[in-house]
């Protein structure tokens, strides 16, 4: 990815963020990925670590309408995914997206089950959650032209737990210096 282009979503997420009342704290710690395929605006997502702890994590995220962040799984990781401002379609799969075997998926949606479809989209809206558990693979994108997305979940490895289904995903970018940086990223 080139700087520029990590300056621009950073600048975007910023004006979001504060056009829907959300101030972040001192010094954030910011990650920007097109999780290495070089297309950030089909497949890419602003990340801000708003706490990191042995315990916890906590994140607020950043896309625009059809940027998807691609199916993955996590081994450890349990998370509510939260749609903080906008519309947000979340794709579940019980296994490998590519040989999907069982058909429906019982999720909690803002704290109740419910019965969704493997591999279509379950909207949520602002204010709404979908919580992700263990081994549960999924993908999620911005229906709106804007969203804002929070994260609330157990201990957080990026480099060691995030599992995707396209073998050449990587989680961190190759950064190309064309102009100064406007914040140090997560990855370096």
């Amino acid at each position: 990815m080139k700087r520029s282009e990590i300056n621009y979503a950073v600048r975007s997420a910023i004006n979001f963020f504060e056009r829907n009342g959300w101030v972040l704290p001192p010094n954030p710690a910011w990650d920007v990925t097109d999780f290495g395929l070089g297309n950030f605006r089909k497949e890419g997502l602003v990340l801000v670590n708003l706490a990191a702890e042995p315990e916890y994590c906590e994140k607020l995220m950043y896309a625009w309408r059809d940027q998807t962040t691609p199916a993955h799984y996590h081994k450890q990781k349990k998370e509510d995914i939260i749609c903080r401002a906008g519309q947000l379609a979340v794709i579940l799969w019980a296994e490998d997206p590519g040989a999907v075997t069982q058909e429906f998926i019982t999720v909690k949606v803002n704290g109740e089950n419910r019965t969704v479809k493997s591999g279509e989209p379950t909207t949520i809206h602002a204010g709404e959650r979908i919580t992700i558990t263990p081994l549960l693979w999924h993908a999620f994108y911005p229906i709106s032209a804007e969203c804002v997305i929070g994260e609330v979940s157990t201990a957080n490895d990026d480099e060691n737990d995030n599992f995707f289904w396209d073998n050449e995903i990587g989680r961190f970018p190759e950064i190309i210096e064309d102009e100064p940086p406007l914040v140090k990223l997560l990855s370096e």
